[in-house]
């Protein structure tokens, strides 16, 4: 069994960035590197403590959840008369499902530590290019967005199938540039997370659930409960600070990040 200490620090590092637009999957593969944990039952315990962060999701949206399923209440609408709903969830997740599905074997070949600082790099000028040259705010909050903008926003998360773009970072940056707000674009970036998530992880663990045995299932344990515990501290913490903290602040971040592991290539080596 691989040392507890990995586990945490996978788990530590999945939960931290996984609803930040910072590359949760680039910055898994770059620790992987530098800590030699990869592999089959590297990959499998990735799925695994992913399902952990998206427990956090759904612990802090399960209102938001039961209103999708019209299981709570709606509440008085919206100034617009648009409410957001699981059509517009949907719209969002369907073009990089099936785009991962259709391309899944050439996309896992692009995990590896040169294509993740490609990937910072240009996420990084993309959430800059957001700040920057975004149209008017025509939806405030999350229950304005319409179908088109869910769809603009579907289309972007495209982008993240790169490793080191971001899921979070590529849509909220479209979200932007589609005419809503920051926070609301991080508030639907947040609710597509569990449906796409849960679709990825799930087909990933039906192909790779054999590299799990029972002599793992501790050292699977603590990662998933790691990156559960991480990511609930994040997401709370984000959500309060989304409104105050521009993309450009993450896009200095994946720069500076991007010429360390390009120094650490150089010097040290994967």
């Amino acid at each position: 069994m691989y040392e507890l200490w990995k586990s945490i620090i996978i788990g530590i590092v999945e939960g931290l960035t996984e609803f930040l637009p910072v590359s949760s999957t680039g910055h898994m593969i770059l620790v992987g590197h530098a800590i030699q944990f990869t592999g089959d039952k590297a990959d499998t315990f990735e799925v695994v403590i992913q399902l952990g962060a998206i427990l956090a999701i759904v612990v802090l949206y399960w209102r938001r959840f039961l209103v999708l399923f019209g299981l709570g209440d709606r509440g008085v609408a919206s100034p617009s008369g648009q409410r957001l709903n699981l059509m517009h969830i949907f719209i969002g997740i369907v073009p990089a499902l099936g785009t991962a599905y259709v391309l899944r074997d050439q996309i896992k070949k692009l995990f590896m530590p040169e294509t993740v600082v490609i990937g910072l790099v240009i996420g990084g000028l993309f959430m800059i290019v957001a700040e920057k040259w975004s149209p008017r705010i025509r939806s405030e909050k999350l229950d304005d967005f319409t179908y088109k903008q869910a769809f603009f926003v579907g289309v972007a998360q495209i982008l993240s199938l790169w490793p080191g773009f971001s899921r979070s970072g590529s849509t909220i940056a479209a979200g932007m540039l589609a005419g809503t707000s920051r926070a609301a674009a991080a508030d639907f970036t947040f609710l597509m997370a569990v449906p796409i998530m849960c679709a990825a992880s799930g087909y990933d663990l039906l192909k790779s659930y054999k590299n799990f045995s029972s002599d793992d299932f501790v050292f699977f344990a603590v990662g998933f409960v790691v990156s559960f515990l991480v990511a609930l501290a994040a997401v709370a913490t984000f959500i309060k600070l989304v409104g105050k903290l521009k993309l450009t602040y993450f896009s200095y971040y994946r720069f500076v990040l991007a010429i360390i592991v390009l120094v650490y290539m150089k010097v040290v080596g994967f």
